[in-house]
């Protein structure tokens, strides 16, 4: 896993609960919480910071990960403004993961992994995402769209009607936006 995502966690950490609390996160995950953006680490390493902050911030694992997506994306919206620019709403948005968003991410950090999504865009109300990846990570999925809705000043209808952790294939995502 990229150091982004463990400066990303960082970052929000220390923005809404002060560097203190990640002091106290990154002591009692026995990790030794340096990261650099481009470098390699074990997605367990992110797991062990994510069970500690779940401790400290008194919230389950799920919620911190959610949270920490919605957190998170107005800080890539500031660093890669160009993944956001011709888009107008979050569905347009979404539709260019695989296509466009996740190509540059593995440019821009070479030897990075992407979740793939599928999409059912035949209802013009409801946008279907299907998320597949080792990694498990579909609460931070929806935290993402949470914060992307947020970005586009729209309010989100999110549900999951399957979830890889639950046994089923791949997660799947149901959404439906509405401005303002």
């Amino acid at each position: 896993m990229k150091g982004i995502i463990f400066n990303l966690l960082e970052q929000v950490v220390i923005d809404t609960h002060g560097e203190s609390t990640w002091e106290t996160i990154v002591d009692a995950s026995g990790l030794e919480g340096a990261y650099t953006a481009v470098g390699n680490y074990p997605h367990e390493d992110l797991m062990q910071l994510v069970k500690a902050a779940s401790t400290s911030l008194n919230e389950s694992v799920d919620g911190v990960v959610r949270w920490f997506g919605r957190a998170a994306l107005p800080l890539l919206a500031t660093r890669y403004p160009g993944f956001f620019e011709g888009h107008d709403s979050t569905r347009s948005f979404l539709l260019t993961l695989n296509n466009v968003i996740h190509p540059e991410v593995r440019k821009l950090f070479p030897g990075s992994y992407a979740p793939e999504f599928d999409f059912d865009d035949s209802d013009p109300d409801t946008l279907k995402l299907g998320y597949v990846s080792h990694r498990s990570l579909c609460s931070f999925g929806e935290g993402l769209i949470e914060g992307a809705a947020d970005h586009f000043n729209e309010h989100v209808g999110l549900t999951q009607s399957s979830c890889s952790k639950q046994g089923d294939e791949k997660c799947v995502f149901v959404c439906s936006f509405t401005k303002g």
